[in-house]
């Protein structure tokens, strides 16, 4: 991606309000979100910034101590360069390109992609990720979450190879030891979404320590529901010190199960009385894809390739992206309805 114009003064500005910030955090917030706003051209980050601001009129809102903290403990090129490859590149820039795309196209986009990272069969098909990736962002997608269930080292250098890209990293908390933290370090688009078990303790302070960003996550199923409701589960994250706390649910878990988390997350980010943002996975993410280009899209792949519709998760898997490739599974399983005729 070439630096245009637009992206260096939106990255200098950033630059200069997270200098404000340690000073006066509540007036440079403000005056962040403010000027954001006057600039917002599409829909999407228009009403994401004006949501924003109404909730920072809330004086006592618990995201201005999350905020300050967060530019009080992680490194500032971290806080902008993945601040910008997510709210920039993933949300400006992609979300335009995703929106051409799909009428050039006629398929549906995701704004991200999951996918499930297994060895070996990542390791043997390291050449069919790289070029989804590249694929991805040639249609505007610039976020990607990486799902590991075993040692992570394997996937840096995939992430190394798309900087213009923003990446969350889903693992255990032992896979947080030092010599994983130094092969981290240079990956400035990278975030760790740590598993809130035994050790996440541990592994969240390490990471805090090395000045790091990163988040929790938490599997649930029909049995936590009330855990997350009475907000026992965010008392508890954000003392983690977390940006975020995703939901994840478990295989099985019912979709009227879903929808209640999903609405629990709503309400705790506008009470704003956590430090620590809810996000439940799947709905979230549909319709964060829904507010960009209108039809919800939400893409898993599993750990054999297999692709697999979030938001209509009883189809089938719609083929392999090891065998048939990004873009020709995306119009395979999304395409544009035809438009009504009037006649």
């Amino acid at each position: 991606m070439e630096n245009s114009m637009s992206r260096i003064l939106i990255e200098t500005t950033v630059r200069q309000t997270l200098k404000g910030l340690k000073e006066n955090p509540k007036r440079s917030i403000r005056n962040l979100v403010d000027m954001a706003l006057h600039f917002s051209e599409g829909r999407f980050q228009s009403r994401f910034f004006e949501t924003a601001r109404t909730m920072l009129e809330h004086e006592e809102s618990a995201y201005y101590t999350l905020i300050e903290d967060a530019v009080n403990h992680i490194e500032t090129e971290y806080l902008v360069t993945f601040g910008m490859n997510l709210g920039y590149n993933s949300c400006t820039w992609g979300a335009q390109r995703i929106r051409m795309n799909e009428k050039r196209l006629g398929f549906n986009i995701p704004w991200t992609v999951l996918f499930l990272m297994e060895a070996p069969q990542y390791s043997a098909h390291f050449p069919q990720y790289d070029l989804a990736i590249q694929e991805g962002e040639q249609l505007g997608i610039y976020s990607w979450i990486l799902l590991s269930h075993s040692d992570p080292l394997e996937l840096f250098p995939l992430i190394q190879h798309h900087p213009d890209s923003a990446f969350f990293l889903f693992c255990r908390p032992e896979d947080m030891t030092p010599a994983i933290l130094d092969e981290i370090a240079p990956l400035k688009h990278l975030m760790p979404v740590v598993r809130r078990e035994d050790g996440a303790d541990k592994a969240c302070t390490m990471l805090r320590n090395a000045q790091l960003p990163y988040s929790v996550y938490y599997p649930y199923a029909e049995k936590d529901l009330q855990y997350i409701l009475n907000g026992g589960l965010f008392r508890e994250t954000q003392k983690l010190h977390p940006l975020f706390t995703a939901l994840a649910a478990k295989p099985g878990c019912p979709l009227n199960i879903q929808h209640q988390t999903h609405q629990s997350a709503i309400q705790v980010r506008e009470g704003q009385s956590y430090q620590t943002v809810p996000w439940e996975l799947s709905c979230d993410t549909q319709n964060l894809d829904e507010i960009i280009s209108d039809d919800a899209c939400c893409v898993f792949f599993d750990g054999q390739g297999q692709l697999f519709a979030l938001d209509s998760p009883d189809r089938a898997p719609f083929g392999n992206l090891f065998q048939d490739g990004l873009m020709p599974l995306l119009r395979q399983a999304y395409p544009k309805s035809a438009p009504v005729s009037s006649q």
